[in-house]
């Protein structure tokens, strides 16, 4: 015979269970990740650049008399953006992100990101990670895959999150945060 709960101790159990979850959600403005045991969470920043003598990112070919931009079928960029602990510019360099973006899309809402996040600094240094997906960009969130990674990364997998934190259009510079979790 299964042992029974009174009433009492039934909502006893339930209210400290959801002051749990309300304390949780007020110390850090959002209910906690699923993520699976033994899985690295990475918190980073991309400093991407879209003109200047400086840039970090370049259109490099597309359709043949069609405006090559982020929302045109075809056109592909290549990507050099340094990455930082921080949102500040004067914050520590962990690495570059490599790679490229091409609009994968008719209508210019899809981009087919393939990127390598390359560490030389911190205690990731000498190691990769290699993002690939899809990126709809008119989404405030855009996840892509890890789909392997080399050093102290070898076998990884897992899924990566950008955010524009900040984006200039007089300029084309934008702020993206990037958070990675991933397993080995």
């Amino acid at each position: 015979m299964a042992p029974s709960f009174s009433t009492p101790m039934k909502l006893l159990s339930l209210s400290m269970l959801l002051i749990s979850i309300i304390m949780v959600y007020e110390g850090n403005g959002e209910l906690p990740p699923s993520v699976p045991s033994g899985a690295t969470n990475l918190v980073f920043y991309l400093y991407d650049k879209a003109t200047g003598n400086n840039a970090t990112v370049a259109a490099v070919t597309g359709i043949k008399g069609k405006d090559w931009s982020y929302h045109t079928f075809g056109s592909v960029f290549v990507v050099d953006d340094p990455i930082m602990v921080g949102p500040s510019e004067l914050s520590d360099p962990v690495g570059r992100a490599q790679g490229m973006l091409v609009v994968a899309d008719h209508d210019g809402d899809n981009v087919n990101v393939v990127l390598s996040i390359v560490f030389d600094h911190l205690q990731y240094k000498g190691s990769t990670l290699q993002l690939q997906g899809i990126a709809r960009q008119h989404e405030n969130i855009r996840e892509v895959s890890v789909v392997s990674g080399t050093g102290k990364f070898r076998f990884a997998r897992g899924y990566a999150l950008f955010q524009t934190e900040h984006y200039d259009p007089l300029t084309s510079h934008s702020i993206i945060q990037l958070r990675i979790t991933v397993q080995t």
